[in-house]
């Protein structure tokens, strides 16, 4: 049941991140979400900034992208927007 709630979470959120141009969801994996983005680590360091850190990170191998955790749905659409800002 909650691998569920998670899922259609995950689901919901992919959905509002490819409505915000200047990023690209990937598709991803577990309890995350891979976005390809201009530039990664200003990115990150912006979203930290306004939220709790650990929402959002670089991950090493992956050039030119960004990674978020989904989480419920308030923290998301915090998320959402300190991203759309990030890359505004």
């Amino acid at each position: 049941m909650i691998e569920e709630a998670i899922a259609r979470e995950k689901e919901r959120f992919y959905s509002r991140l490819s409505t915000i141009p200047g990023l690209q969801p990937m598709p991803s994996i577990g309890d995350w979400i891979l976005l390809k983005v201009k530039d990664p680590s200003e990115c990150a360091r912006r979203v930290t900034r306004r939220l709790v850190p650990g929402l959002i990170s670089v991950p090493r191998h992956v050039a030119g992208a960004v990674r978020v955790t989904v989480s419920d749905p308030k923290t998301n659409e915090r998320l959402l927007r300190a991203l759309r800002e990030a890359v505004a």
